[in-house]
Formats: structure tokens, C-alpha cells, sequence
């Protein structure tokens, strides 16, 4: 069995590293084709990067580049149809919300190529998010349906998809984190910012801010910005900055104050290094939510809404929005140590890749 595995950002090469290990150990009966898009092309791209993660280099790149939503999204349809006409892949597995998710979803659906979806049924219920667009149309046209939590598996049933299709298999991002983990402490792989950082301050907190919602509209960025300085009069914070806030920092005039240090955006396991240790993570990304919980580190999320309820009904995730006296007070509960006490949901194991590849061979086997 051909499966093409897509990834268009970094997080999903984090993603499909697990699916990768746990497929090597039936290489008889499947071959796994990495499928890089080139949605999120940087020089940190590399061979390193590769190796960081524990996989080969893509098998093909489609190379579409930056754009709009609408070019991005044509350009890897065109690329990725050729190469599904030229391959036929008996599976076309896609992970998370990206641009990438949705484009080749569509292609494979048209091409009548079996979709499985990893990270299925998440719903932040915010139509004004490009990546709940692309959950919302990915899902209707999958096939298969690898969920994280349950209330995945609640809004999948609502949405019509057959019991059958749905399966709670925990989340691949955790089984990379904790493999990850192991490799950074087994085999001191820790090196860059992160150590020169942790050597200055025993106790820190982390920062990152990426979404267009917080960082695009100064009003929003100024705000968070004070509650950031504010923060950091009592703890001191690291920020490895995404190109995009830099560039409105300077846009806006934005001062973060001393105690806030910005940093250049880190590789895998440099970063892993830096907030695996922290008193606290603040942050609009969903994956740090996720993470932070599986490790059990504070996390206020900068955000109204999520799309990860189980992060914050079980986990260490507070939702503290933008505003400074509710990111300070939340923050304060943390430092005066009150922090909200959390665990580590059901499935969250570091197995959750083994139960996908089992599902996809028991599924093909059945088809067959």
C-alpha cells in the first residue's frame, strides 16, 4: 500500500515523524512517501531539520511558495495532481488545518483516492480562522478520521461522518514530543539560544505570538504587549520572535521593556529545550497548548476561543484573551503558586501513530 504523507508547515513534519517510525516496522506492506509542499519553504529546512526529527528528506517537493490563501491553495492543487496521476497512492494521509491539508484533500476526493485525516474534528467554532475553514472542508471529504480528543469525535458525529470512520487514537504530536524528549535528555542534543538564554535565568517564562488575529492590528498587539511587560516585571521572558511579529514590532513601535528577550525563531529542539523548563508558556498557538499540557507547564493562551477544549477541561491551558488584567491576574495565579493543576488526557501515550498505521492497514485489508 502507497501512502502519501503531506506536510506543508514544520508542525506537520513533526506530525507525520511518528506515523513514519511506527509504518517502518511494516515496510512490507507499506510505502510511505513524504509529500512536502513547499507551503512554508525556509532555510531551516534542511537536512538537519531532518535528522532533528528522526526522517528522511520528502520524497517530492511541490515547491508552491507563498501567496494568498486562493494562490497558495491552486498552486499545490495543480502540482499535487500531477503527481497523484503519475503515483495513484492508495491513501492520501493529511494532517492538522494548513492550507496543504485542505488542497490536496480536494485533489485526492476528486481523484477518488481514500482521505484520512490526523487531527480530525477539532472546531475552534470561529469561521473567521482560515484553519477552521480548511478543518471544516477537510473533514466533510475524508475518508478516515484519526481524533484527538473527544470532543473531536463529538463534532464529527453531529456533522453526519459514520461511527465506523471515526477513530480516538490519541495525538501524534505528543508521540513526537515525548520521543523527542527522551533523545534531548538521553543524548544532550540541547545547543543555541536556549542554553545561552537558561544560563542567565533560572526561572523565566516563554513567548510565542504568531496569529494575524493578536499581531496584524496594533490596538490588539499594543495590548498584549503590556500585559507581556507587565508579566515580566516579576519573571522575565523569553520571545523567540515569528517573522511576521517581528516585522510588526517595528511597524508599530511596539517596546517590550528589558526584560522581555526577543530571540530568533528556534529549531525543534532548541525550543523544545527552552520552554520544556519554563514556569510558564503564554502563547496563541495551538500545538504549545497541547504540548504544554502533556508535559503538565502552565499555559495562559492568548486567544477567545480554542480549538483544543480538552487542553483546558483536563490540561494545564487557561484561556486568557487579550486583555492585560486577565493575562496579568491568570499570570499572577501561576507565580504565587495557584497554578490550575492538570493531566494528561486519555490516549496521550506517545502511541497514538501505532494505532493509525494498525487502522490504516486493517481498513485497506478490509477494502480489499
Amino acid at each position: 500500500m502507497t501512502l502519501h504523507l503531506i506536510a506543508g508547515a514544520r508542525p506537520n513534519f513533526m506530525k507525520i515523524a511518528p506515523v513514519l517510525r511506527a509504518a517502518a516496522a511494516h515496510k512490507d506492506l507499506l510505502n510511505c512517501q513524504i509529500i512536502h509542499t513547499g507551503q512554508h519553504y525556509d532555510r531551516s529546512m534542511s537536512d538537519v531539520f531532518f535528522e532533528e526529527l528522526g526522517i528522511p528528506t520528502p520524497d517530492h517537493h511541490l515547491g508552491s511558495g507563498s501567496g494568498s490563501h486562493a494562490e497558495q491553495t491552486a498552486r499545490i492543487m495543480v502540482a499535487y495532481e500531477k503527481l497523484c496521476l503519475q503515483q495513484r497512492p492508495d491513501v492520501v494521509v493529511v494532517v492538522g488545518d494548513v492550507n496543504s491539508t485542505l488542497a490536496c484533500s480536494i485533489v485526492a476526493k476528486k481523484l477518488h483516492i481514500k482521505v484520512a485525516h490526523i487531527e480530525a474534528g477539532l472546531r475552534s467554532r470561529d469561521r473567521e480562522m482560515p484553519e477552521e475553514i480548511n478543518r471544516l472542508v477537510t473533514d466533510a471529504i475524508s475518508d478516515l478520521f484519526f481524533v484527538t480528543e473527544p470532543s473531536g469525535v463529538e463534532h464529527l458525529r453531529r456533522e453526519g461522518h459514520p461511527e465506523s470512520a471515526i477513530h480516538h487514537v490519541g495525538h501524534v504530536m505528543v508521540d513526537n514530543l515525548i520521543y523527542q524528549k527522551h533523545r534531548l535528555e538521553a543524548d544532550g542534543l540541547a545547543q543555541g539560544d536556549s542554553l545561552a538564554f537558561k544560563a542567565t535565568h533560572p526561572h523565566y517564562g516563554v513567548v510565542t505570538l504568531h496569529r494575524p488575529s493578536n499581531v496584524d492590528d496594533a490596538e490588539t498587539f499594543r495590548s498584549v504587549a503590556g500585559a507581556l511587560r507587565s508579566v515580566s516585571e516579576r519573571l522575565p521572558l523569553a520571545f523567540p520572535v515569528h517573522p511576521r511579529t517581528r516585522q510588526n514590532l517595528d511597524k508599530f513601535g511596539i517596546d517590550l521593556g528589558p526584560r522581555v528577550t526577543l530571540l530568533e525563531p528556534m529549531a525543534y529542539m532548541d525550543f523544545l529545550n527552552l520552554w520544556k523548563d519554563a514556569r510558564m508558556v503564554l502563547t496563541d498557538s495551538g500545538g504549545l497548548q497541547e504540548e504544554t499540557t502533556a508535559l503538565g507547564i502552565p499555559c495562559l493562551t492568548l486567544r477567545n476561543n480554542t480549538e483544543r477544549p480538552i487542553t483546558i477541561e483536563q490540561g494545564t491551558n487557561v484561556l486568557v484573551g487579550t486583555t492585560p488584567a486577565r493575562v496579568e491576574a491568570a499570570a499572577r495565579e501561576v507565580l504565587d503558586g495557584r497554578a490550575k493543576q492538570g493531566r494528561r488526557p486519555e490516549l496521550w501515550d506517545g502511541h497514538a501513530a501505532e494505532r493509525i498505521v494498525r487502522i490504516l492497514l486493517d481498513s485497506t485489508n478490509a477494502a480489499c
